[in-house]
């Protein structure tokens, strides 16, 4: 697997070609285990096939770089009426007439060679090299969502190729066990968003824009599983007084009692890997908790949801000598140096998330810690659009999402490197419970 941890802020056509064929590759990786019953599987709200979504991705490169980058005819004549999420109605993906598993693969190794054979060419490549990456990106997001789809449908975890097996390659010696308390961070204006000199970012980070912060206190890591489970051993799924209105009526509606994955075994709380129980990792952070479950401990707790903002500014902000807000930023929390093996866990590198103290050189300049991979962390705030927002070429992107959504920030164990900086934004609707989402709760004022 081609390395994207040291990539640079704007990658060489090199390191770009290797990209879409890694990117490519991880796609198929990812499902090349499965018999073809289960690249359909069951017609849920939350899930596309496999197959189909194998398709898609495919597609949104092929149709990106190749088609309106370069003019070139379809490779499948009628890919259109078949993988355009835009118009394809969710429930409809299961009836749908789609290529065989065999010429799916064959279209997804086809538009990669064809892609990679383009950027060879100089002028291609500084025509494309954008549109290029956002494609790679939309991979990436997808083998993300391959990869929770698997712990959602029970399936195993998946064998991927270059990968050190996770249970021989623990964090480092000493970076187990919780981390508890809170880290201070000073009031002041601070500028929320990428700036342009950032290169490639997604439009929903366009562009800086000053924000008045109050000074604030936030945990220095997320709710661990341990924490989690007092609040669920307190009563925190049956006493009403713990959620706000819409929260509750979300719980009475599911019957939800514990996180998706959890049940009471004889020696006390257990969760599904993949497809397999395993006890509880007290130190680990809950995941898979959706942002109602998330507001919920918080109110048991005495605590409070961060604000994006807020967020932003205790991972990418620092002090000035005065002890107020510095304007300038970083641009991951440790600084400007690009993610390295040390900084955080990302990659799938232990197939999993590790304990909540792992990884101290990713700690933030105020000494928050893990605030890129492992879970994505759920804020406060509603999904919206920046000051003067500026529309990417994908329009399905950003905007129909804006106020339906909570914010998510940080990344998680299955997130690509490359996609990740202290700006990202990612957003869900409060319910979803499947993703890869845990949280890290602040003071309340």
């Amino acid at each position: 697997m081609a390395s994207t941890s040291t990539a640079p802020d704007r990658p060489t056509t090199k390191e770009l070609i290797d990209w879409v064929h890694e990117s490519g590759q991880r796609l198929t990786d990812l499902v090349c285990d499965l018999d073809d019953e289960q690249l359909i599987g069951p017609r849920i709200p939350i899930i596309n096939p496999l197959i189909w979504e194998i398709g898609h991705v495919t597609w949104f490169q092929e149709i990106f770089v190749l088609r309106r980058g370069l003019s070139e005819p379809p490779i499948i004549a009628h890919a259109d009426a078949i993988w355009d999420s835009g118009a394809i109605p969710h429930d409809t993906r299961w009836f749908l007439t789609l290529p065989s598993r065999a010429e799916t693969l064959a279209y997804a190794r086809e538009v990669t060679a064809r892609v990679t054979d383009r950027l060879t060419h100089a002028d291609a490549a500084a025509q494309l090299g954008y549109i290029a990456r956002y494609a790679v990106h939309h991979h990436d997001t997808h083998t993300e969502a391959l990869t929770y789809t698997r712990q959602t449908l029970g399936y195993p975890a998946p064998a991927l190729p270059g990968l050190a097996d996770p249970g021989a390659t623990p964090p480092p010696p000493g970076e187990v066990g919780p981390l508890p308390g809170d880290t201070a961070i000073p009031g002041g204006r601070f500028g929320l968003g990428a700036d342009r000199e950032q290169g490639f970012v997604h439009d929903n980070e366009k562009w800086v824009h000053p924000v008045e912060l109050a000074p604030y206190a936030i945990a220095r890591a997320p709710v661990t599983q341990a924490e989690y489970a007092a609040f669920i051993d307190d009563g925190g799924y049956t006493r009403r007084e713990r959620w706000d209105g819409e929260g509750w009526a979300w719980r009475t509606a599911t019957g939800a009692r514990a996180p998706v994955y959890w049940r009471h075994g004889p020696g006390g709380w257990q969760r599904r890997d993949f497809d397999r129980w395993v006890a509880l990792e007290p130190h680990r952070p809950v995941s898979h908790v959706c942002w109602y479950e998330a507001d919920a401990y918080c109110r048991w707790a005495g605590r409070r949801l961060p604000t994006e903002a807020e967020w932003e500014a205790a991972a990418a902000g620092r002090s000035t000598g005065s002890g107020g807000l510095d304007p300038a930023r970083r641009r991951f929390p440790w600084g400007d140096e690009p993610v390295g093996p040390a900084h955080a866990n990302l990659d799938w590198r232990h197939l999993g998330a590790v304990d909540v103290a792992a990884y101290p050189d990713g700690d933030s300049a105020f000494g928050c810690r893990q605030m890129i991979g492992n879970v994505w962390e759920w804020t406060a705030s509603t999904f919206g659009p920046y000051p003067n927002f500026e529309q990417d070429a994908y329009r399905d992107n950003s905007w129909p999402c804006f106020g339906s959504r909570k914010v998510l920030r940080g990344g998680a164990w299955a997130t690509r490197s490359r996609f990740m900086r202290t700006t990202v934004r990612n957003y869900f609707t409060p319910d979803r419970r499947d993703v890869l989402a845990g949280f890290r709760t602040a003071a309340v004022r």
